[in-house]
């Protein structure tokens, strides 16, 4: 798996459905949906199914080879 691609956010957390969106692995929030239900989405190494899961600083996300580290936007 290649590095995690490292995401600033600037509020202290971030829906796992808007991740998957901003980041363009989902689309659509339906295709973040459904790759979520599917089992597909893993945070911090445990497979997660819920798309509102609040994702944090320090959270990483992984799906189909890719992998993602929410970081805090610098002031």
């Amino acid at each position: 798996m290649a590095p995690p691609r490292r995401v600033a956010i600037r509020t202290p957390s971030i829906e796992l459905g808007a991740l998957l969106k901003w980041v363009d692995l989902a689309a659509t929030g339906g295709e973040a949906k459904g790759l979520v239900q599917e089992g597909r989405v893993s945070v911090n190494g445990t497979v997660e199914r819920r798309r509102s899961r609040r994702l944090y600083p320090g959270d990483r996300v992984e799906l189909g080879g890719h992998a993602v580290l929410i970081e805090r936007e610098a002031s």
